[in-house]
């Protein structure tokens, strides 16, 4: 199989949460580039019909569905609405998430429940669906977690966001573990864990550290809206047929110094 080959992913159906904006976005339109049917969730109608025309005028096939993914009684129907369109789920990238800030001493309850449901339940709730549906019985699979630096280190002594830290490391681990139960299935699972790159999520907290950020990353930059683009693409294909159980930081080089 030439090189080329390795990393086409013609005809493949990836289902990208979050899809909306921001990081998913850009995974995305990396998947659609390179011959992914693509389907994408997001909670605000608004935004996905968006970001659906956005990847529509790049020449995707989008299914674009309105879900909530902290509702975990409506991952079936969702997984339902993309069988019925596509036939079928070979890539999963888990990629919605959210996050809090409040001292650790003072988080709140609900706080709590609310991210670590999120960034953790739901992306087990829908693997698991996925799976048992599509990638167990057709022996083949590509799981995607969007993890984050903020999982493989603590946070900087004027960052409070504890559970968001906290769900960030439970992705990395989930993902060796899922990794390693499922590799007798031909499921391939990895992780991309991100360094700071701009969001909605993020612009008030790289306020605060940016110019930190930047001064000590060995690239002297912050992610940018290409730099995931190649990462998901090589996880999705079979360029890492033999790759799994792995967190990729995209980072600049932070986590290395």
């Amino acid at each position: 199989m030439s090189v080329r080959e390795l990393f086409k992913l013609d005809g493949r159906v990836a289902l990208i949460t979050g899809g909306s904006r921001g990081l998913g976005l850009q995974m995305a339109e990396a998947l659609g580039e390179m011959g992914c049917k693509l389907a994408i969730t997001a909670r605000k109608a608004d935004e996905l019909a968006e970001a659906k025309a956005h990847l529509e005028k790049l020449g995707c096939e989008v299914l674009a569905i309105v879900n909530d993914l902290a509702k975990a009684e409506q991952i079936p129907a969702m997984v339902d609405q993309v069988l019925q369109r596509f036939g079928t789920i070979d890539i999963l990238v888990n990629n919605a998430g959210a996050t809090w800030g409040a001292p650790a001493e003072e988080y709140p309850d609900e706080a709590w429940r609310k991210v670590l449901g999120l960034n953790v339940d739901s992306v087990f709730f829908l693997s698991r669906e996925v799976a048992r549906r599509c990638m167990i019985p057709n022996k083949f699979g590509k799981i995607i977690n969007i993890a984050s630096v903020a999982g493989l280190r603590g946070s900087a002594t004027n960052v409070s966001t504890i559970a968001y830290h906290t769900s960030k490391g439970a992705a990395v681990n989930f993902t060796r573990a899922l990794a390693s139960e499922w590799g007798k299935y031909n499921i391939n699972v990895n992780a991309i864990c991100p360094g700071f790159f701009p969001s909605k999520m993020s612009a008030g907290l790289l306020e605060k550290v940016a110019e930190g950020v930047i001064s000590r990353a060995p690239l002297h930059r912050i992610g940018g809206d290409e730099d995931l683009k190649g990462a998901v693409v090589f996880l999705a294909s079979e360029a890492s047929r033999h790759i799994t159980g792995q967190a990729l930081a995209v980072d600049g080089g932070i986590t290395a110094v």
